[in-house]
């Protein structure tokens, strides 16, 4: 039995070794590419950014959240009762996630992001081009193109209205400007580790959650949840499969059920690739309980309702997605090599979520092929696996299948550490599988602290 835990321990340390070639590859590929051909329009290969070793006021902070969260963090998700240990969760990656940005200052980690050239906030000020809201929805579409009267900024012509309508919405409330679009992305952001915490718990069981719930809060993807829109977006999908996760396993199925429906309703107008996150909930359908068709009928009329609203208001979502992809092959995405991209964003994906979550992924992989295999020919469970450990593999899994489409599609080439963080929070709870978990919360940490600390990030 110790020599099985121990070939274990030696098959995560490869498969993390892996992917940190992988990295490897990916930066030094990159690097020839872009110097001699200049086709990637990245910085830092695969990254979206470039060389910068800096330190910052949020140096310290950063450093002290990790040093807590390796000491205590395990200790504590396994002591708090769950009342407790929720907003403890959403605390600390809130914490986190703001002192990370903190490392590039103020302005530029937090203030400025959302106000650049290519971000929402350029429609909002000083022009406001949503002044009328149905109007701007109606005469939406006739701004994607780039040779369109008016163009849309990139990020607004690249996503459904409903995601440039959140911070014309806090600007009409007045919450305007950078800053209070950069804070609520990492607050709302910030929730979205304590939506995959229910859904674990409630599809997988409360150990594995708790087992998750450090990881969850000290994930690398924190360098680009600060003040990233797509930080907020991911917190909404995770919103919306925690509650059909609710639904489906029977709380309060009916409420549930129409929540699920309305969020994930809304994802799909947040930003087009979040409908893969069809892939995941079908996978939080299949774990649910034997009555969790019950709620079905509640949550397809909650998902209607986003929908019908923007298509009344006079927004065209196909004929606006359609647009995009002729928009999207007008810029850099038609001249980014595809042949490089497919395998340099699994890269990217790697810097996100971290070689825990690697190794996770490693141990999950595992568990699901000893579910398929012949019963004769199973191996004896190790004692650690004797939780429910495929029902987390599966939703895990689920979440890499989506990525995979996402990555297949040409449509994700480059800036993938942000575009995918909806997908790579639902592979970070594989680390729950793993033993030993202050080793890995400390290589998850300093992947973070070196990442903010060496890169000047674009997002």
């Amino acid at each position: 039995m110790l020599g099985d835990r121990h070939r274990d321990i030696r098959r995560d340390l490869s498969a993390a070794l892996a992917a940190a070639l992988l990295v490897l590859t990916a930066a030094v590929v990159g690097y020839v590419i872009e110097h001699r051909d200049g086709t990637l329009f990245v910085g830092a290969a695969p990254l979206y950014g470039h060389w910068g070793p800096h330190v910052g006021p949020g140096t310290t902070a950063a450093i002290a959240v990790a040093v807590a969260v390796v000491a205590y963090g395990p200790l504590l998700a396994a002591r708090l009762s769950w009342r407790r240990l929720l907003p403890a969760v959403w605390g600390t990656a809130t914490v986190w996630t703001f002192s990370l940005a903190l490392i590039d200052g103020w302005e530029r980690g937090v203030a400025r992001r959302l106000t650049t050239r290519y971000e929402y906030l350029q429609v909002i000020s000083p022009v406001d081009r949503f002044h009328d809201i149905p109007a701007a929805l109606r005469d939406f579409t006739h701004h994607i193109l780039l040779h369109s009267p008016d163009h849309w900024p990139p990020h607004i012509a690249g996503h459904p209205p409903a995601a440039t309508l959140t911070f014309v919405l806090l600007d009409r409330i007045g919450l305007g400007g950078g800053a209070w679009a950069g804070v609520w992305c990492v607050t709302v952001g910030a929730t979205a580790a304590v939506a995959v915490l229910v859904t674990v718990r409630v599809l997988a069981g409360e150990a594995l959650a708790r087992r998750a719930a450090p990881f969850l809060v000290l994930a690398p993807a924190a360098v680009w949840m600060g003040t990233s829109a797509d930080g907020y977006f991911a917190a909404v999908a995770a919103w919306a499969l925690a509650l059909l996760a609710l639904a489906v396993t029977g709380h309060r199925p009916r409420t549930t059920g129409l929540a699920a429906g309305l969020l994930l309703g809304l994802t799909a107008y947040l930003s087009y690739g979040l409908t893969l996150i069809a892939v995941i909930a079908c996978a939080v359908l299949l774990l649910g309980s034997r009555s969790r068709l019950r709620p079905l009928p509640y949550t397809l009329a909650g998902l209607t309702v986003v929908p019908v609203v923007f298509t009344l208001l006079g927004f065209n979502w196909w004929e606006a997605y359609r647009l995009l992809v002729t928009r999207y092959y007008e810029g850099a995405g038609g001249i980014r090599p595809y042949g490089y991209w497919v395998w340099a964003n699994l890269a990217c994906t790697v810097l996100i979520v971290g070689p825990a979550t690697v190794a996770g992924l490693r141990r999950a992989g595992a568990a699901v092929l000893r579910m398929a295999a012949p019963v004769r020919v199973r191996a004896a469970p190790a004692p650690e696996s004797r939780i429910p450990a495929p029902r987390l593999a599966a939703l895990v899994i689920a979440a890499l299948l989506a990525l995979l489409v996402a990555d297949l599609s040409g449509m994700s080439k480059a800036e993938t550490e942000r575009i995918w963080l909806p997908f790579a929070l639902w592979m970070l709870p594989a680390a729950a599988f793993l033993p030993r978990p202050r080793a890995w919360l400390v290589a998850q940490a300093m992947l973070a602290l070196l990442l903010n600390h060496l890169l000047l990030t674009g997002w």
